[in-house]
Order: structure tokens, then sequence, then C-alpha cells
């Protein structure tokens, strides 16, 4: 077993590193994502790699695991020029990539997905389904993953998808494993198994790249820290003593203050929306509670908590049951999402790329399609007015690109859910649901988003936030509310909203009157 070494221990016995990048740059037609950036990636270390949205994280990571290929510069390994021509190259070099996308099949099973292309054959050539379940099932075990080897992907939640391409990337032998944004879509609990295998790794000798928005698991597992801005590597530095805080500035390239504003002082009184007793079969059972006009409201929980679920219910996105539903004091029924939004009703998917935004489209067309009676005549499309809107959201919500004539899937991840809240706010919603706000989004951007949040309510809207990130919902929201297997088992106000208060009532039957602060129905 190899014992990593700090850097500043290192000795002659590692002679070169196991991939290096020199100065290595890629455009695409005239713009340029990455310039002159060089990389020294040395067995039994955790290097991690953080920058805000856009800053080239990404890119490098495909450059150096053969999906892209570099306009200048190169690669080493073992200190000998290398190139790859496709992703199987890199593969065949010992690199792993666990992308940040998910990019299984969904149509098949777990199984599947982990073995294709490389499947189990039997004496006779035919398919050893069953050895492969058995190692599938071993591996996904090995990473804290409960889904059956036999579920298909496409039935399966986005949490659960993402450790499946986790299982799938680690099958095998590896000298190199990229780990790009592995716990974004992850609660806490599934969090830890993930650093175990990762920290293995590490003691078998293994060379690992994290990338990571989520600056205090870069503190927690990071042996040095490469930082990027604007497509340049601004240095290399050693993890100890690099505090979140610290990070953050030399990402941003000034000193970051405070991640969540000032919380307001208001008088939350009058129900903006109220549900009576709400039910999603096999996933929600007999949910009360009201949000308050001006409030901003959080929603804890584990996967499988029934979080989404329950609003995916109320949206007519799923069979489900409400003894009532009031919108400001008014009965409702939303038979779907269009009905919803024609209420005030409004809705921020958790699944930006796979439901929230077209991403093979332009800008102006994602932005307005949830609003076309609004923005478009009877008689043709108003282009025009198409492009005032974007250009009036591009300012308001600081998305930023280089030309607006780009589609949807080449803006980073801050700025599609910039965009997909422009597209949501076009529609003048009162109450708006915002499902993982900031998953995959770096600090600066989410501070934006923050304040976006908190500018809603300050304007007499209200706001439900769900979200797996307990320090966020702390820091943002006026009371949490955590389900626990389809109900609500507590309420935290004040003081009372803890991580250790939330983690209880995500993972343990506390009653919700036990709870300091609140209980769980007004």
């Amino acid at each position: 077993m190899t014992v990593a070494l700090a850097p500043s221990q290192r000795t002659d016995a590692v002679a070169a590193p196991v991939l290096r990048a020199e100065r290595l740059a890629k455009a695409f037609g005239g713009v340029t994502v990455l310039s002159d950036v060089s990389l020294d990636i040395w067995p039994g270390e955790i290097h991690a790699v953080i920058g805000e949205n856009g800053a080239g994280k990404s890119t490098l990571m495909r450059l150096l695991s053969g999906y892209l290929h570099p306009t200048e510069g190169g690669l080493l390994i073992d200190g000998a020029p290398i190139a790859f021509h496709a992703p199987k190259d890199a593969e065949a070099a010992g690199i792993a990539l666990v992308h940040q996308e998910i990019l299984l099949a969904e149509a098949l099973t777990v199984t599947e997905n982990i073995f294709i292309g490389r499947e189990i054959t039997g004496r006779f050539g035919s398919l050893d389904e069953r050895a492969m379940r058995e190692a599938a099932a071993a591996e996904l075990a090995e990473i804290g993953c409960k889904v059956s080897p036999r579920a298909r992907v496409g039935d399966i939640s986005l949490a659960n998808r993402q450790l499946v391409q986790i299982a799938k990337a680690l099958h095998g032998t590896h000298r190199v494993v990229i780990f790009d944004e592995p716990t974004a879509v992850l609660t806490h609990d599934e969090v830890d198994p993930l650093f175990d295998i990762i920290l293995e790794l590490k003691q078998r000798g293994v060379a690992i790249l994290y990338i990571s928005h989520r600056l205090d698991e870069v503190e927690r597992l990071a042996d040095r820290v490469t930082v990027l801005r604007d497509g340049r590597k601004v240095g290399t530095y050693d993890a100890a003593g690099l505090t979140p805080q610290r990070m953050a500035s030399l990402m941003v390239g000034r000193e970051f203050s405070s991640l969540y504003p000032p919380r307001l002082e208001r008088d939350l009184a009058e129900p903006a929306l109220e549900i009576e007793h709400a039910s999603v079969p096999g996933f929600v059972h007999d949910v009360s509670f009201t949000l308050k006009k001006g409030e901003i409201l959080g929603l804890a929980g584990m996967i499988g908590a029934g979080r989404t679920e329950l609003f995916e219910g109320l949206l007519g996105l799923r069979p489900a049951s409400f003894a009532a539903v009031r919108l400001h004091g008014r009965p409702v029924h939303f038979g779907s999402p269009a009905q919803a939004m024609a209420a005030g009703f409004g809705y921020l998917t958790e699944d930006r790329k796979g439901k929230g935004l077209l991403l093979g489209e332009r800008l102006a067309p994602n932005l307005t399609l949830a609003a076309l009676v609004r923005v478009h005549p009877v008689t043709g499309l108003d282009l025009g007015r198409e492009a005032q809107l974007l250009g009036e959201a591009v300012e308001t919500y600081d998305i930023r690109l280089h030309s607006r004539d780009v589609r949807a899937g080449q803006l980073s991840g801050g700025n599609q859910q910039k965009l997909l809240l422009a597209k949501v706010m076009l529609n003048d919603p009162s109450v708006i649901v915002i499902d993982e706000p900031t998953r995959g989004i770096d600090i600066a951007n989410k501070s934006q988003i923050y304040a976006f949040i908190q500018s809603l309510v300050r304007e007499g809207r209200s706001c439900i936030v769900i979200s797996s990130e307990m320090q966020e919902l702390i820091g943002l929201c006026d009371r949490i509310l955590v389900m626990r297997s389809g109900r609500i088992n507590g309420e935290l106000s004040g003081d009372a909203m803890t991580e250790s208060n939330v983690a209880l009532h995500a993972t343990s039957s506390v009653a919700s009157k036990e709870t300091p602060g609140g209980n769980a129905h007004d």
C-alpha cells in the first residue's frame, strides 16, 4: 500500500508526476476558454482545482481525459509526452473521469450502464449477467448506493444516478481519477462513503484530481489546491492553512466578505400558500404547512424524503391528493404547470439541464418559452420583444456570456441557473419554489442567487427553498421544515436552526413538538 506524502515531504522515491499538463490552452472558434495552464498530478495525492463557473475547470478536466484536444500545449505521463485522441486512450493510460453531467443510458439497467463496453462473458461468449449484477451490487454498496442493480436508470433519483456514474467510473484499475463536482447532487449522508473511497484510492497511490464548488470539501480532502480564474491559473497552494474564505478570495480576485445577505426584519403574518393534508402515493404522507407572505421557507431532508415529489404533485406532474390548497386565501387546483404559472406560482426544477432548459437552443427562446402568450402576439413571433427581454434578463441577473447567440448548454452552471430564474420570473409569480438553487454553482454565483432570492421577498413575494445543503438553508431562510420518510418531522426557527437540529430531524423519529423554535403545522 502506498502512503501519500504531502508536497513538502516528497522524496526522490517519486521521480515524476504521474500526469503533467504543460501550458494547456483551448479555444472554441474565436473564444479562448483556457490559456497557459500547467499542472502536476502526483501519485497518492488529492489535488483540488477550484474556480468560479466559467473559470475553465471542466475544460481542463476534459483535456486531461481525452474528451477535448488542446489548441496549444500538451500532456506527459511519467515524464513522457502523450496525446489522447479519444477518451478510450486516456482510459487505457489509467485515467478515469467522473463527469459533472449525468452521462448514463436511462433505458438501460444500473448493471448494464456500469458494464457497457466491458461486459463479462461466459465460456461460450454469452453475457454472464449474474456475475455482472453481483459485481455491480458490490461496487454500489461500497459507495453507499442502495439502488437495485436491476433498476432502470430512468426510474432512479438524480442523486442515485450520480452514484451509479461514480461506480461506473471506478470500475477497473486506474492511476488517475478525476472527480468533477461528484457531490453536487448528493446529500450529506451520501458524501461520507464517497470520501472514504477517495481516501482509500489515495492510500493505494492513486492520484486524485478533485473539482468542487464546496470549499469545505476541498479543505477536508485536498493536499494541494490549484486556483483558476478567467481561464488562467492563479497559482497552486498547499492546502494546509488554506481556509474556504481565502480560497473564495483567490477565486474571485477580491476579498469575499459574506456569502449570505443580512436577514430582513419584517412582519410574517399573512398566509401566501396553505397546503392541507397533501399526499403523493409512495412519496408524501399527510403533509400540511403554511408559507407566509414575504417569507423564505426552507425545506430540508435526505434524498427520498419526498420534498421534490410534494411540489411535483402540486403541479400535476404526479398523482396527488390535497384536502385544500389556497394561494393568497383563494382555493386553487393545478392540473398542470401551465395552470400553476397562470395563477402566479413559479417552480424552478432541481434538474436545470434535463427539465429546466433546452440546452441545444438559443438563450432567447429558452427565456420566453414559458411565457409565449405574454411575449408573442397571436399573429406571429415578436423577435424584437424577445431580444429586448433577453437583454433585460442578462443585465438584471448578471448572466455572463460571450455572445447572446450561444446555446444554453454552452453557459456555465451558474449562468444556466440565472437564466432559469429569469425564465420563471418572466411570468411574475407571487410564490416561487426553488429546488436546489445553487447545485453545482461556485461561491460568487451562490452569493448572487441568495441576493436574488432575498430581493424577491423584499418585493413582497414568497419563496420556498428546497436544498440538500443545511448551511444554505440556515443562512438564508426564516424557517426550516424538515421532511423524513414523506412527512414533516420538525420545524426550526431562530436559534434552533442549526446543522445538528436539521440532521436530527432528517434522520431520526423525533416528534415535532420536541423541536425548539416552533411546530410543524400552523
